[in-house]
């Protein structure tokens, strides 16, 4: 136990610079059981690690471990918890559930014996909580961590607390909005930067590096998280990359599954099944007419999207131009909290009800369809800038 806490202590001690995150405010951290999921290097032992900062300091009522350590593969977890929780601790943290075999059965464990301790765990983004999990459905709370909005990069690079808006308050009073962001930081100054190397917050350790990174958990991604959830065997981890790559040399596109699979060389209903397992790995977006198609897994989708604007510059940089890279801005931004659906009259459809175009400083409104206009600072009437969407969360 004693090792675990120096580890615990030496984290906290550590003086690297951090990103603050919005999702801090909106978990409510009275739950006993909450999972943080997050693509790999999108800041989920940071974003906890903060969390133990903020709210516990010097405090032994909490400890953070990482299933990374061998130890765990000889104890179980619901063993080392209990004797946490008899030696007073109340808080247990456990960064990278996936890495322990018996995750589901020794977290419920937890909360069936041991009632005074909360567990906070981080997981792979594929990892199945409580989907077809009797375990823990109706126990864990789950949160998505996402990477950055263009809101918490520019607060970062600018040394500013702008707040966040809601999509309401965007629509009803973006003039208002932007005049009062542009008196203080011109946001087009530093737009392209965030599209191209701003969406993970490991842009700040190396720059240089950043995209070799990025690809780096892109593969790994690919070659453990989902095949280890999905159960695909090794030797067709190459089609999956493929398909990832037609994908992004594409996008967006309206999908011709048949010619997809005779790409891949693969049947139709595995390209079904690897674009869900990529949907749900973060690593592309699907856009349908009824809006996310969650309510049938293997319809085929209106269009495909990268899921942010930086994956598209590391795999496929020749598709960089200026209309796909705001058309995935606009649909990972706004896409976090509010569902999207393919229209018949516009790119998008938000919540069923507002209809958006979306393209370059030129482009208008047109009737009750809205206008997310690139390369403006401020708009008017149902013309809006792009970049304000960055402020969503």
């Amino acid at each position: 136990m004693e090792f675990f806490q120096q580890i615990h202590r030496s984290l906290l001690n550590s003086p690297k610079d951090t990103i603050k995150r919005e999702l801090m405010d909106t978990i409510n951290w009275d739950d006993r059981l909450i999972c943080i999921k997050g693509f790999r290097g999108v800041g989920k032992t940071t974003f906890i690690l903060d969390y133990i900062k903020q709210n516990y300091a010097d405090s032994n009522d909490i400890l953070y471990l990482n299933l990374n350590n061998f130890y765990f593969t000889k104890r179980k977890i619901s063993s080392f918890a209990d004797e946490f929780a008899k030696r007073g601790g109340k808080v247990l943290v456990l960064d990278q559930i996936q890495k322990y075999p018996e995750w589901s059965e020794d977290l419920r464990k937890c909360m069936d014996e041991i009632p005074e301790l909360k567990i906070i765990f981080t997981s792979s983004p594929v990892l199945r909580i409580t989907e077809g999990n009797p375990d823990l459905e109706g126990i864990a709370k789950i949160y998505h961590l996402e990477g950055l909005s263009f809101r918490e990069y520019l607060n970062h690079q600018v040394t500013k607390n702008f707040r966040t808006y809601s999509f309401q308050e965007i629509i009803e009073n973006h003039i208002e909005i932007s005049k009062e962001i542009v008196s203080e930081v011109r946001p087009l100054a530093y737009f392209d930067d965030y599209l191209k190397h701003g969406y993970f917050p490991y842009y700040m350790d190396d720059p240089n590096f950043y995209m070799n990174k990025l690809l780096k958990n892109t593969n790994l991604a690919l070659e453990i998280d989902v095949p280890y959830i999905n159960q695909i065997e090794f030797k067709y981890l190459a089609k999956l990359r493929k398909l990832l790559h037609i994908i992004a040399s594409e996008t967006p596109f309206t999908p011709n599954v048949s010619k997809l699979a005779a790409s891949v060389e693969t049947s139709r209903a595995t390209i079904m099944n690897y674009l869900k397992y990529l949907k749900n790995a973060r690593l592309i977006n699907l856009l349908y007419l009824n809006g996310n198609g969650d309510d049938d897994q293997m319809k085929k989708p209106d269009q495909v999207y990268m899921h942010n604007t930086n994956l598209l510059y590391a795999i496929a940089p020749n598709n960089t131009e200026s209309l796909t890279m705001r058309l995935t801005f606009f649909y990972n931004q706004v896409g976090y909290k509010h569902q999207l659906a393919k229209s018949p009259e516009a790119d998008f459809c938000v919540d069923g009800k507002y209809k958006f175009n979306v393209g370059g400083r030129k482009l208008e409104p047109k009737g009750e369809i809205y206008a997310a206009s690139d390369v403006i600072e401020t708009g008017e009437g149902n013309k809006i800038p792009l970049w304000l969407f960055g402020f969503l969360y």
